[in-house]
């Protein structure tokens, strides 16, 4: 079942959103080497919980931290820990909150101080490749119109778009129905309505589309070492434009 949200609801997301994106806004800030991934973990579980929510990651399904940071070949699901970040990666950070019965949930991937050409045009397409998606959700078309269009610019770009791991409905629980591949499944999927709450979130790979999940049973690397990056946003499917609920001036991706 595909929930469609009343109003009051989507203000509520709104408002999880919001604490999402700012805890975001503050990890980018404190990104630079030598700091680590459990010291950036820590910034945005006070972030979260100052403003009244809780990690909406931590605990679930035995997961151990409050937000998922990948760093370099990591694609998803990089459990805080010991690790410094070094200049010349890229980050990605995952932030989710829970806040009065309602999840939010976005992502972006960051540099640590200078980087490399090809690390530049992989997380420039994977955000262009989330402003397409999000622009193709709109009411009145499918789902695959949204699957196809990010898949259309990372792979225009050169890039390869994991397929182990897709976006997904989301409202009173983190992951609701509908999954939102970031390809083309060959599958058209539901008709898009107005009030349908989607997590778009392309992962895409400078190499391979392969996934390896390591020993702890979350960490999932490229299978060539190469690196990933990882943007997401939350949106509400309207009639018109669709509207990003994990948005924020203070730090702008997948809106272009």
């Amino acid at each position: 079942m595909i929930a469609l949200r009343e109003e009051s609801e989507i203000a509520t997301l709104r408002d999880a959103n919001r604490i999402v994106s700012d805890t975001l806004v503050t990890l980018v800030e404190q990104v630079r080497p030598g700091v680590t991934t459990r010291e950036l973990d820590a910034i945005a579980e006070d972030c979260i919980r100052g403003a009244g929510a809780v990690p909406s990651f931590l605990g679930y399904r035995g997961y151990p931290n409050s937000t998922c940071i990948s760093v370099e070949d990591v694609i998803v699901h990089g459990i805080p820990g010991d690790r410094e970040l070094r200049e010349g990666q890229i980050v990605s950070m995952d932030v989710g909150a829970y806040y009065l019965g309602y999840h939010g949930d976005a992502a972006l991937t960051v540099a640590c101080g200078p980087v490399d050409e090809l690390r530049r045009r992989l997380m420039d397409a994977t955000d262009r490749a989330l402003s397409a998606g999000v622009q193709a959700a709109r009411a009145g078309n499918y789902l695959v119109d949204v699957s196809r269009a990010v898949q259309r610019v990372c792979e225009q770009a050169g890039f390869s778009v994991v397929r182990d791991f897709v976006g997904h409905g989301i409202g009173r629980k983190m992951h609701e129905d509908p999954q939102v591949p970031n390809f083309d499944t060959g599958v058209r999927g539901p008709l898009l309505r107005d009030g349908m709450v989607l997590a778009i979130e392309p992962m895409v790979n400078a190499g391979k589309p392969g996934v390896k999940v390591l020993r702890d049973g979350w960490t999932a690397v490229t299978i060539d070492g190469k690196p990933s990056a990882h943007f997401e946003h939350s949106i509400v499917v309207r009639d018109g434009p669709p509207e990003i609920l994990s948005a924020t001036p203070r730090l702008i991706w997948g809106q272009r």
